[in-house]
């Protein structure tokens, strides 16, 4: 019997840098052979891509937080069904950039949703999947959007009193599941942060004993080749003796 995957989330404000290192670590781990999956949120599938590109246009500046809301549970239910559920089963890891976190400090501490009903839908909308380990890159507001040099997005737009209130829901987040949820220093240089990222997802993994895939000898390039050439000897060789 295949060994249960893990989800591994990343969180926090706009231009914090955590897509920066939810991709790093996937870079990483599939440089070194690990079964892994990367995913964006909202996104990951046909449908939610689809929705994705509703909730980020700011021709919709003005949708309602119940609309905005029920829409990232929309698009999340369809990455966990079709995507995330499936990965896990075959043990594999699953990385993504964003996850059911991002709706508690987004919809709940951002846009002042009841925190029962979120967390109730939340919850329903993952099939109650939730990552196994998260980290939250913190970084002061002001210095996040600095960040932000392309055209803002209708997330993104928001006023700096929502992205402060949703900075301080991923904080309350940390602190009330440490086992779970770690917060990097986002003032860091990318390759320091990415450094105790990765000594932790190690760690983590080893208890887990999820490691590399073991290859066979013959799955190289050289040996391929190696292979090939013995082939046509053989071919070479047949064809003398006709």
């Amino acid at each position: 019997m295949s060994k249960q995957g893990v989800l591994i989330s990343f969180e926090g404000v706009d231009g914090s840098g955590k897509s920066t290192q939810a991709r790093m670590l996937y870079d990483y781990f599939k440089k070194h052979n690990y079964d892994v999956l990367f995913i964006r949120e909202p996104g990951g599938t046909q449908v939610s891509e689809a929705i994705r590109a509703i909730l980020l246009d700011n021709a919709h500046a003005k949708m309602s937080a119940r609309a905005e809301l029920l829409l990232f549970l929309a698009a999340r239910a369809e990455l966990v069904d079709e995507v995330i559920v499936p990965a896990l089963k075959q043990g594999r890891i699953v990385i993504t950039d964003r996850f059911s976190d991002s709706t508690l400090a987004y919809q709940v501490d951002g846009r002042k949703l009841p925190r029962r009903v979120v967390t109730e839908t939340n919850s329903f909308a993952a099939a109650r999947v939730k990552p196994n380990l998260t980290f939250i890159v913190d970084l002061e507001i002001a210095k996040a959007h600095s960040r932000l040099t392309e055209k803002k997005d209708r997330m993104e737009s928001s006023t700096r009193e929502f992205h402060k209130r949703v900075r301080r829901g991923f904080l309350k987040i940390a602190k009330a599941e440490p086992r779970r949820v770690k917060v990097v220093d986002g003032k860091k240089a990318p390759d320091a942060i990415f450094q105790e990222i990765l000594a932790v997802s190690q760690a983590f993994l080893t208890r887990r004993k999820l490691g590399p895939q073991k290859r066979s000898k013959w799955i190289c390039r050289d040996n391929f080749a190696l292979l090939a050439d013995a082939l046509t000897g053989v071919r070479r060789r047949f064809a003398m003796h006709q």
